[in-house]
């Protein structure tokens, strides 16, 4: 183990534990969880941490890291207390890169093909015995997907293992069951599930090998490929092989991906008979240091002592016997914590704000919350609605598809420079899918969504229809007209 020390942030990289990373609301740190579970040692080490030396408070991020806002007074003497109950990597070096995404429902998910967290747990030991690996770019990710009912595919990952299970007459592996290779535009590599680390390790190499590394700012994997092209890259990548990439193309693969909506909120029963999981609302993903030492205990009291985090910036409580199912959920409740997935705050997703980033426009978290507050008292939602708060075109805190997203812009109104959002609707392919209204100021706008979300009941055609689905059956001019009406 490397004896931490605190550096200086060298601009640009991704924040970590043993480097200073400012942020506009002060120091920044945030914790690797390899796979998103942490025990219950570790659960009651963070909030601790957070106590002493931040504002009592953790927010869990969407790669299921833990990040604490505002840190004083970090001492090398704290790190090596972090590195002793596994919440720090041991070797320094390596701590800026991003953590390894598996499914919140490894291993217990009833419906999953293959248990991923081995694997990550491998890929993790790795990652923290080889200190070349700090030459990658901060951005390298890696995910593995076990094929189950909760789906991290859709996730933003560079390099992605999907779990899947073909017919007989492919002859790959014992039970069927291998790992397609997401790597760029090449989505039809079948590997066998101990060859995945070893593909890993092939495809950083190949990237240390062609990227200087004085480079401050180091390009992303995803930019070489584009510059030297996918097949280029994998070839590259079979010399440090002990078989071809390009012989495992299989192109009549099915891409398709399923997931079970919203799976990783409510109750749910696990492939252990008679125990289910439970996944607990964590509004825009914050959690108070008290609320996180009693949800440690209520895991160690009635599961197995873990809590599992989510990149959709909640967390799970596994291993609960059902007949405590109902005690757990009152329990949750007490805290002031939700857990049924229709709740607004169930898909609501904000990124910092200008609270903490300068190139926020806006105070999305705090009027995302404020959003919330208005809608609970107005309507019940009868299926989830995601809303997406972002304060700048950059969309950090989520990258995929919004029912509606709202854009933070400053305009002048009535002389005077305001706060407001553009509204956007729909799964469509641009970035934040159509324009509907512009410069909606904040006054306006918890009223203006709620026209929005009774139009939607009252008019879809199916009761599982989305809101993004409802939205792209009409024109612009004709959603405006269908809200405006509600509204008068």
């Amino acid at each position: 183990m490397s004896c931490p020390t605190l550096e200086p942030a060298t601009l640009p990289v991704c924040p970590g534990l043993f480097y200073a990373t400012p942020a506009r609301d002060g120091i920044l740190s945030r914790i690797r969880i390899p796979g998103g579970i942490i025990n219950s040692q570790q659960g009651h080490a963070i909030a601790q941490f957070a106590e002493g030396f931040g504002e009592g408070y953790v927010h869990v991020t969407n790669r299921a890291n833990l990040q604490i806002r505002k840190i004083q007074g970090i001492t090398p003497e704290v790190l090596t207390t972090l590195q002793n109950v596994g919440l720090a990597a041991t070797l320094t070096e390596v701590d800026h890169l991003r953590n390894i995404m598996a499914s919140p429902t490894a291993g217990i998910d009833s419906l999953e093909l293959i248990d991923t967290r081995p694997l990550v747990r491998e890929l993790d030991a790795y990652i923290c015995e080889h200190p070349e690996l700090k030459g990658l770019s901060p951005k390298f990710s890696v995910a593995f997907d076990g094929g189950g009912a909760v789906s991290i595919c859709e996730q933003k990952n560079e390099v992605v293992f999907r779990a899947m299970s073909l017919s007989d007459d492919w002859g790959l592996v014992e039970n069927n069951i291998y790992f397609q290779l997401i790597l760029g535009d090449a989505t039809n590599i079948l590997l066998k599930p101990e060859e995945c680390l070893s593909v890993v390790v092939a495809i950083a190499q190949v990237y240390l090998d062609n990227v200087d590394q004085t480079l401050a700012r180091k390009p992303r994997l995803k930019h070489i490929m584009q510059d030297k092209g996918v097949e280029w890259y994998l070839q590259q990548a079979e010399r440090y092989l002990a078989f071809s990439l390009l012989k495992r193309l299989k192109p009549t693969l099915d891409k398709s991906i399923n997931p079970q909506k919203y799976h990783h909120l409510g109750v749910h029963p696990q492939q252990q008979p008679g125990f289910s999981y439970i996944g607990i609302i964590l509004p825009l993903g914050q959690l108070l240091t008290k609320q996180l030492h009693y949800l440690t205990d209520l895991a160690q009291t009635y599961g197995n002592g873990t809590l599992r985090l989510t990149p959709w910036q909640n967390l799970l409580i596994s291993d609960i016997p059902n007949s405590s199912i109902p005690h757990v959920k009152d329990e949750i409740e007490r805290l002031g914590l939700h857990w049924n997935a229709n709740h607004i705050q169930s898909s609501l997703v904000a990124c910092t704000g200008k609270t903490g980033c300068a190139s926020s426009a806006t105070d999305t978290k705090g009027q995302a919350l404020a959003l919330a507050d208005y809608l609970n008292k107005h309507i019940t939602l009868d299926v989830p609605v995601k809303i997406h708060f972002s304060g700048c075109p950059k969309s950090c805190a989520y990258h995929g598809k919004s029912d509606i997203t709202l854009l933070g812009t400053l305009f002048e109104k009535n002389k005077t420079l305001v706060e407001g959002y553009h509204i956007y609707v729909g799964d469509q392919e641009q970035a934040f899918g159509r324009k509907l209204y512009t410069n909606v100021c904040i006054a306006e706008l918890p009223h203006r969504i709620l026209q929005m979300l009774r139009v939607y009941q009252i008019k879809r055609a199916e009761f599982d229809e989305s809101l993004g689905e409802f939205t792209n059956r009409y024109t612009i001019a004709k959603l405006r007209q269908l809200f405006d009406e509600e509204g008068q």
